[in-house]
């Protein structure tokens, strides 16, 4: 009967009362060792196991009142952001209303905020537009790699533009916002991860890329490529091309046609896998200059270049 009258097993102490339990009924049941545990002040689990991630959003909606709205992380994971480009929900962020009094506690964060938004609703649980999430969860962040992470998956897809980002930053509190904004600004063309080490890697290069990501055509106006990073200079290409990309029957067949054109259209092209941007970055350092100066030994073959959309 308890069940039937909880959340996916949570309830509130105030209900059991109401269904007839005494306080040391359920203060009895919910000791180490007993049936129940409490899993926020006033918010009970029917089960002594390990709660689940829906069942500490349910106790935190309940706890946080009607209006409350789950951003953050949580957000992000229940409009199909990768968990894995995404810093670990282990809290359960929550917008309440500005006037609200409810503090945080326990794995619960509360922000009161005068700009509650209007939610979607996932899994039975109110939560926030993407675009808020993302911006929630990245202002809570400290490290510049997790915030690539999440902003590059938000962006790609077409999920989130770096434009509707930057004014969700701008329109709400300026609070933890200085190293999001900063990394939005220099990843907001970055189409990976991968993409976002290796520019900070070319930050060790005497001569820079001139251009990152960039639709790349031949003598007669043919495309050849879009680059990771380009040198227009020298026209040399950097491609960071993944494992799982080569060993797909498709995606090999697909760097094959590409670097083909880039040797008919006289570009010099350098190669790096992802993993070895952090595991030996001294030989990719050392493979670009070399890669630089081969094409400056040679003519410069007249290529062109444009920025995609």
């Amino acid at each position: 009967m308890l069940l039937a009258h909880s959340r996916a097993g949570v309830i509130k102490s105030a209900t059991l009362r109401s269904l007839g339990l005494e306080n040391k009924t359920i203060w009895r049941r919910c000791q180490p060792g007993g049936p129940w545990q409490r899993l926020l002040p006033g918010i009970v689990l029917l089960s002594n196991g390990v709660a689940s991630e829906q069942q500490r959003v349910t106790a935190s909606l309940l706890l946080a009142g009607p209006r409350a709205v789950v951003t953050g992380s949580q957000a992000c994971l229940d409009h199909g952001l990768r968990r894995s480009e995404l810093p670990d929900p282990e809290h359960v962020h929550v917008l309440v209303p500005h006037e609200q009094k409810t503090a945080s506690t326990g794995f619960l964060t509360i922000e009161r905020t005068v700009r509650l938004p209007d939610p979607s609703w996932r899994n039975g649980s109110p939560i926030a537009p993407l675009i808020r999430a993302v911006t929630d969860a990245a202002r809570r962040l400290r490290n510049v790699e997790p915030v690539e992470r999440l902003l590059i998956e938000a962006i790609q897809g077409g999920r989130c533009s770096p434009a509707a980002l930057r004014e969700e930053f701008d329109l709400g509190t300026t609070r933890g916002t200085a190293l999001p904004r900063r990394v939005l600004s220099e990843v907001a063309y970055l189409r990976s991860p991968a993409e976002a080490a290796a520019k900070a890697l070319s930050r060790r290069l005497t001569i820079q890329p001139s251009r990152w990501n960039v639709n790349v055509y031949d003598a007669g106006g043919h495309y050849v490529g879009c680059p990771d990073a380009w040198w227009d200079d020298v026209a040399l290409a950097w491609e960071i091309d993944s494992v799982q990309f080569h060993y797909s029957r498709d995606g090999y067949a697909r760097t094959l046609r590409r670097n083909t054109r880039y040797a008919a259209a006289g570009i010099v092209v350098v190669q790096t896998l992802p993993a070895r941007l952090k595991t030996d970055p001294a030989g990719v350092i050392a493979e670009l200059r070399a890669g630089y100066a081969a094409a400056a030994a040679r003519p410069r073959p007249a290529v062109t270049w444009d920025q995609p959309g």
